[in-house]
């Protein structure tokens, strides 16, 4: 969903998989794709003065069908199932039209742009994400979207039902996403996210360093009432990931976030250090190992977990 494709594991991965059907699909102008993910994990969390947790089995299944009319139109349904209250869930179900080579718009419901770490783990370069999206990213949303892309820069308008809520139908007060992307070298990424429905105002900005092994990203978030009404909250990560070898990769990351009330009090106050190794047993299955140690509210938490990702 997002317009930078970070060079994970994950993304090699998919690369090599998709690869091969993507020259096949080419030749025989195959209008149709399908593609997916299996997700599986054990999770185990240390809460100081609390109670461990242990979990494990299935977190996610996904497919995504994708359909190439011929004529600039396009159409993207995605299906999960997580395993939990959610079950089985339409995720996304768009239609794009390119009305230039960098032109396109596209209507529906569909994931935000907004925010450095991705909604799947297919993006992540560790098994979890920070937290803090909630308060600061977009999610999934109904409506209309516009996106130029430039050799060295995209500009994108979402107007959107509601900036979280991909059920919502009530257009009366619509959500405004708008975005900047800056590409000055094939190596550097910058963008940029404003964006507001009603007294919740949202900013969210990343950049990213990408060359050879090494990935480097820093994130920065501001916003108003996304918490709760009259909420101040801020928050941002800094991230490295180095591939050590062609199939080894480790990811280190920090994190801090804090909430205000409307009287300035402290409401929520979390930091987090996070070590991720990665090994790709092969173009299909990724292993990820992460230890996580997070202080929430000047309570410790530590987290240990072990993914296999399988792409498909």
């Amino acid at each position: 969903m997002k317009l930078f494709t970070k060079l994970t594991p994950v993304a090699a991965i998919l690369l090599l998989s998709f690869g091969a059907t993507t020259v096949q699909a080419e030749e025989k102008k195959d209008p149709l794709s399908i593609s997916g993910f299996i997700d599986m994990s054990y999770y185990a969390t240390d809460t100081d003065g609390g109670e461990s947790t242990h979990d494990a089995g299935l977190d996610q299944v996904e497919i995504n069908v994708g359909y190439d009319f011929g004529n600039k139109l396009t159409a993207n349904v995605d299906i999960e199932y997580q395993n939990a209250d959610e079950g089985v869930d339409l995720e996304q179900a768009f239609i794009t039209y390119a009305l230039t080579d960098n032109f396109s718009v596209k209507a529906g419901r569909f994931l935000s742009y907004s925010g450095w770490e991705t909604e799947e783990p297919t993006g992540l370069f560790q098994y979890s994400g920070t937290g803090y999206a909630k308060y600061f990213y977009g999610y999934y949303q109904q409506g209309v979207s516009g996106l130029y892309s430039g050799d060295k820069f995209a500009v994108a308008v979402s107007v959107v039902n509601d900036l979280a809520g991909p059920q919502s139908t009530d257009s009366e007060h619509p959500g405004i996403e708008t975005m900047l992307a800056l590409m000055p070298t094939d190596e550097i990424t910058i963008k940029g996210f404003y964006s507001k429905d009603g007294d919740v105002e949202l900013i969210n900005t990343w950049a990213s360093y990408s060359k050879d092994a090494l990935t480097l990203a820093v994130e920065y978030n501001t916003a108003e009432d996304s918490a709760f009404e009259g909420s101040d909250a801020s928050g941002y990560l800094v991230m490295a990931n180095y591939a050590i070898t062609e199939k080894v990769g480790l990811t280190l990351r920090y994190n801090d976030w804090e909430i205000e009330d409307e009287s300035g009090a402290m409401f929520e106050d979390a930091t987090g250090i996070t070590i991720s190794p990665s090994y790709v047993v092969n173009d299909n299955l990724l292993m990820v190992f992460e230890y996580r140690m997070d202080e929430v509210n000047d309570v410790d938490v530590n987290s240990f977990a072990v993914e296999a990702l399988i792409t498909f």
